[in-house]
């Protein structure tokens, strides 16, 4: 675990509602050493492994995504919340630790067993990032990895990802 980073996270007490701890990224995100850092860890882990393209998660995956595309030189494909792409999407419901949602991806997202990261800043129960799975599948991209900055471990979430290799910078 890197505990640079780990330090800079700070958590909000019962956000975005009671008996929720919110991992707040924004200390690691406004400070150029610890964001490069952080992105510099996932460009090192799939360097030269043959990725097409990463696919983050609406919406702080985003952040890491974008700049983790950039360096690797591969292309960058954004999963969004309904409604929120223009073209044509694969559709995926899931339930999340304190509520439900649907996220999308376009259908020409990824060329046919194209090796796909997918990545967001947070695991959780894993049901985001399942959903995120199954829609880069039915797009026909092929999962490389799962990657995360945290893994919150108390909840179990890597259980719903049993199929695929995950990875997870810190885990609390």
């Amino acid at each position: 675990m890197n505990t640079r980073l780990a330090a800079a996270i700070r958590d909000i007490p019962d956000f975005p509602k009671p008996g929720i701890l919110f991992k707040d990224i924004t200390p690691i995100l406004g400070d150029p050493t610890l964001f490069r850092e952080a992105v510099e860890i996932f460009v090192a882990r799939h360097a030269g492994k043959g990725l097409g393209k990463v696919a983050a998660i609406d919406a702080r995956g985003f952040i890491f995504g974008g700049a983790i595309a950039q360096r690797l030189g591969v292309g960058f494909v954004p999963i969004r919340k309904k409604g929120k792409l223009p073209f044509r999407t694969h559709d995926e419901s899931y339930d999340l630790e304190y509520g439900s949602n649907t996220i999308c991806v376009h259908v020409d997202a990824f060329r046919p067993g194209e090796k796909v990261l997918i990545l967001d800043d947070l695991l959780a129960t894993g049901g985001t990032a399942a959903a995120a799975a199954r829609l880069v599948q039915r797009a026909g991209g092929r999962i490389a990895e799962i990657d995360f900055l945290i893994e919150l471990t108390f909840l179990k979430g890597r259980e719903k990802l049993a199929d695929f290799p995950v990875f997870a910078v810190i885990q609390v």
